[in-house]
């Protein structure tokens, strides 16, 4: 009887001793902290790079019908505040004949964006400054009414959902126009989605007027004028867009005409360009 009784207090133990080795073997450990994820930076940093049949700009092409190759980089911070710089291939300078070594258009820009809560309403004000790296005028620092084409502008937009409404205001001579500073250029813009394709129309009107005369002629005789366009966008989720427009305005031959055609006469253009 002892030696059963002795058997089944060790019979106890062990089984006792087992369930607490299971208990232990089952409760699972504590799991590690999560990684804290790293705050997103406070900027956006943007590319584009673009193949374009011509480069057309306020409707004249720079590039006499030739194709373009385009390209730039944005920096955009959260409060709003943007710089940022683009350039493309021209030749619309040598092809007026007044320019030499004038192949290149360099912009730099920077300005601050806001939206108005939710109210779909945006203000985009700045400034852009044009150059032309190598442009001198054919005969000296000017040339019968021409001087250096760098161009400084002021800008202000103003937006509601898919239309804009903006306008750049010449705070020096403005693409070589002698004693044009104070001109100014009116556009609307709109952009308009059609349903969820990724496919949008463009639309725009826009107005350059050029103050200022030279030599008793005013350029507002010779150089203002009044553009428009129509036009269609494919837009891609990886950054792809593919396009073309129609482009035409009523700028005078005398000022704009250019190895023997007006280089605001209607054209149509095509286009692919890449967003990363």
């Amino acid at each position: 009887m002892r030696n059963s009784l002795l058997f089944a207090a060790v019979l106890s133990t062990l089984t006792l001793t087992n369930f607490a080795y299971a208990d232990e073997a089952a409760a699972p450990e504590a799991a590690a902290p999560a990684a804290a994820a790293e705050p997103a930076p406070p900027y956006t940093i943007t590319y584009n790079v673009g193949l374009y049949s011509q480069y057309i700009f306020r409707g004249l092409t720079q590039t006499d019908t030739k194709p373009a190759i385009q390209g730039g980089v944005d920096f955009t911070h959260s409060s709003g505040l943007y710089i940022g710089t683009w350039a493309s291939n021209i030749s619309w300078l040598d092809d007026g004949g007044n320019y030499e070594s004038s192949s290149l258009e360099w912009d730099i820009y920077g300005g601050y964006r806001m939206n108005f809560g939710e109210s779909g309403v945006g203000l985009d004000i700045g400034l852009l400054n044009y150059v032309y790296p190598g442009s001198k005028t054919a005969f000296g620092k000017t040339n019968a009414g021409f001087t250096d084409p760098y161009t400084l502008e002021a800008y202000a937009a103003l937006s509601y959902k898919w239309a804009q409404a903006k306008i750049s205001y010449g705070i020096t001579d403005i693409f070589g126009a002698e004693n044009s500073d104070g001109s100014y250029y009116a556009e609307l813009n709109g952009n308009i989605p059609v349903g969820e394709t990724g496919i949008t129309a463009n639309l725009h009107v826009g107005y350059q007027h050029y103050s200022g005369d030279v030599l008793g002629t005013s350029n507002d005789d010779l150089y203002t004028y009044t553009d428009w366009k129509i036009g269609v966008t494919k837009s891609w989720s990886n950054g792809i867009n593919l396009g073309a427009y129609y482009t035409d305005t009523d700028a005078k031959d005398a000022g704009y005409t250019f190895l023997g055609k007006n280089i605001g006469d209607d054209t149509f253009t095509v286009f692919v360009q890449k967003t990363f």
